[in-house]
């Protein structure tokens, strides 16, 4: 496990590693929380990619507590690639929407109904 200040530095060396045009438009940059965050059924959030109303900002939130929680007790080179994974999906989803795409969003949501459908018993 990362402490907190490890992982923000982990994360700039992730970042750090990907072409910057990735990184274009994403104006207010990636951000590592320390909250541990859950949608309306419970489920851990990681990451999330925010497009704020009116041209405001585009930015990533990377929440270190949820992968605290979700993957307690793993080595620090284990949650290193869950940091990389995290950010990268994220990214996707910025790329996607500069790009007027919504497949990784429409694939999230089915990969939740399906998980929740397994989970839940629905």
């Amino acid at each position: 496990m990362l402490s907190f200040e490890e992982a923000e530095i982990a994360l700039d060396e992730i970042a750090a590693e990907l072409p910057p045009a990735i990184f274009d438009k994403l104006n207010g940059g990636y951000v590592l929380t320390p909250h541990v965050m859950r949608d309306a059924h419970g489920l851990y959030i990681l990451g999330q990619y925010h497009v704020q109303p009116n041209g405001l900002g585009r930015f990533v939130t990377v929440h270190y507590g949820s992968i605290c929680e979700v993957y307690s007790g793993i080595s620090a080179r284990m949650f290193r690639e869950k940091l990389k994974f995290v950010l990268h999906h994220e990214l996707t989803h910025h790329l996607e929407s500069l790009a007027g795409d919504k497949s990784l969003e429409i694939q999230d949501e089915i990969d939740k109904t399906r998980y929740l459908g397994l989970h839940l018993g629905d």
